[in-house]
């Protein structure tokens, strides 16, 4: 019996491997790994595909790798209603003082992305272009830096602000 993650990254490496940093398939669970300027064009490609039809977005996240290039990695899990099957998306973000990391937004393929992106900004800085209404979701409009990045200080004190009058 053919593993399933070996398929789905077949189909992909055949129809849009110029894209691909790599792939690897453990157990069923399969990984794709994309170059950043290829995300929209290959994430569209896995929703739109009929033999993948990754009609869900369940799930995006950020790693921040502080002493590695590039130093952020956005992680994005899809998922196949028709088909039943999952794959798990990576692409690096490069962060830079004159380039702050940023990748597309899915927003318009997936509308579950809008939440799970304000996160990441709101948690890593993360920009996500393309996104339509890109503001803080967990912390305060006035909260200082991004608390999950790695080299944000812990003893940072914030400021306190309450409703506006």
């Amino acid at each position: 019996m053919e593993d399933c993650g070996s398929g789905i990254l077949q189909r992909l490496i055949a129809e849009r491997g110029e894209h691909l940093e790599s792939t690897h398939a453990q157990h069923g669970d399969a990984t794709a790994l994309l170059r950043p300027e290829s995300l929209l064009e290959v994430m569209r490609f896995l929703r739109d595909d009929s033999e993948l039809a990754f009609n869900m977005l369940t799930d995006l996240t950020a790693v921040d790798w502080l002493d590695r290039a590039p130093r952020f990695e956005m992680v994005y899990h899809l998922y196949s209603l028709d088909w039943n099957h999952r794959l798990r998306v990576k692409a690096g973000v490069p962060d830079a003082p004159d380039a702050p990391a940023q990748v597309d937004s899915l927003c318009e393929l997936w509308p579950s992305a809008n939440w799970m992106e304000r996160e990441v900004w709101d948690m890593y800085g993360i920009r996500f272009a393309g996104h339509p209404d890109l503001k803080r979701l967990l912390l305060y409009e006035e909260f200082e830096g991004h608390p999950l990045r790695k080299d944000y200080p812990k003893e940072r004190r914030q400021p306190l602000v309450g409703p506006r009058n």
